[in-house]
């Protein structure tokens, strides 16, 4: 994670635990723990930090369908 030195202690720890867990699903928490995220292709990287991106975006698309929802009654 490029920027860490604006997020919050806490947020970055959660951040950092659930890339680890992207990495996992995606098969490359093995050569994570290996080679390290400095060691990694940027392809690889990019893979992670896209699947993330795609869950925090439909995280919040869920949230904001749940807030029109009860709007809505």
């Amino acid at each position: 994670m490029g920027r860490k030195g604006n997020a919050h202690p806490q947020a970055r720890a959660v951040l950092e635990q659930f890339k680890y867990e992207v990495a996992s699903e995606l098969g490359l928490l093995n050569k994570v723990q290996q080679v390290g995220w400095e060691n990694m292709t940027t392809r690889e990287a990019g893979q992670v930090g896209g699947q993330m991106v795609r869950r925090f975006i439909q995280q919040a698309e869920a949230e904001l369908a749940k807030e029109v929802s009860n709007q809505r009654q």
